[in-house]
């Protein structure tokens, strides 16, 4: 790599082939909006071997980068991660291979920032995580949600895990904390979910013969007072599946406030939990270099563990 005074000449590795020129620039601009990074690349500021290219143009090996100096106004800059969210992350970590990371990502944490949100986890660890090169999410998790996130090392590491999730070949498994008893026969909730935005802009899912064919699998784990702890699956991966469909057969998550209802807030607000009742509990995927299974298994966090403790108190 040469590097003038302002503008850096990279050259393209081979495992970086076939990577978009946005996200390329993404983990080499850090602090950047992809608003920005789109603006350079639109107005010809980014070159690829001298020539003009489009913000989806895919690199080859050894193709030069000519990237420019951005200088940020202070409401585009990418917040700067704090030292309390920087020990969190380091400290979140559950397991790490070549080519991947699996988080156990804290609830209240976006995956990613925008929409008001000045930093989200994917750019609060390419700061905290700084001997990595290339750091992409493989799936996401609501902002509400913890547990179990898998991050990609490596363009390479990215596109076989992309592979695997999209032939159903990675298991992921929640736990949930339902107002209600779940019929301990009821397997399965499926029902079509349409996305919808609410008056204020949010962003909503509801049961719609007009959405998308979405399945999830529902099993009794422990049976409380007007509560059930359930393990639950989603067979697929639609925005806000789980909630939608708990809500829909009768028993939302507790802590839900988006799809809840009056018996939820009550029994949310008796056992003093402050958030949202779901969690990624664990994940299995294939190695990419070799295939092999990989498992892991995020810990319930210690709000989740004193609501449920609460709840079993009362039986």
């Amino acid at each position: 790599m040469a590097e003038g005074r302002d503008v850096r000449w990279v050259e393209v590795q081979e495992d970086q082939a076939g990577q978009r020129i946005d996200n390329f620039l993404r983990s080499r601009l850090k602090g950047a909006p992809k608003s920005l990074i789109y603006r350079v690349v639109r107005k010809g500021e980014v070159r690829v071997n001298k020539k003009r290219v489009k913000a989806d143009h895919r690199l080859s090996p050894g193709d030069v980068v000519r990237i420019p100096p951005l200088r940020l106004a202070p409401e585009e800059a990418v917040q700067e991660v704090s030292d309390s969210l920087r020990n969190l992350l380091a400290g979140s970590v559950l397991l790490e291979g070549p080519d991947w990371l699996v988080i156990n990502k804290p609830s209240g944490l976006a995956v990613h920032g925008g929409s008001g949100v000045k930093i989200g986890l994917i750019e609060a660890l390419r700061q905290v995580r700084e001997d990595l090169d290339f750091l992409e999410l493989v799936h996401r998790l609501d902002r509400d949600t913890s547990g179990c996130l898998l991050l990609a090392k490596s363009r390479t590491g990215l596109l076989s895990l992309n592979e695997s999730l999209k032939k159903h070949r990675m298991e992921k498994r929640y736990q949930a904390l339902l107002a209600g008893r779940w019929p301990a026969r009821r397997e399965f909730v499926s029902a079509r979910l349409l996305r919808y935005e609410a008056g204020n802009g949010e962003r909503r899912v509801r049961v719609d013969t007009q959405g998308k064919v979405a399945r999830t699998r529902f099993a009794v784990r422990e049976a409380l007072p007007d509560m059930t702890l359930v393990d639950v699956e989603p067979v697929t991966g639609r925005t806000h599946q789980i909630r939608v469909h708990a809500a829909h057969a009768g028993c939302p998550l507790l802590g839900d406030d988006k799809y809840g209802n009056r018996k939820e807030q009550l029994l949310t607000q008796r056992l003093g939990l402050s958030r949202l009742f779901l969690h990624a509990a664990s994940l299995t995927f294939p190695e990419p270099r070799n295939g092999r299974p990989v498992s892991i298994k995020a810990p319930l966090d210690e709000t989740l563990q004193a609501a449920l403790a609460r709840a079993r108190q009362w039986s």
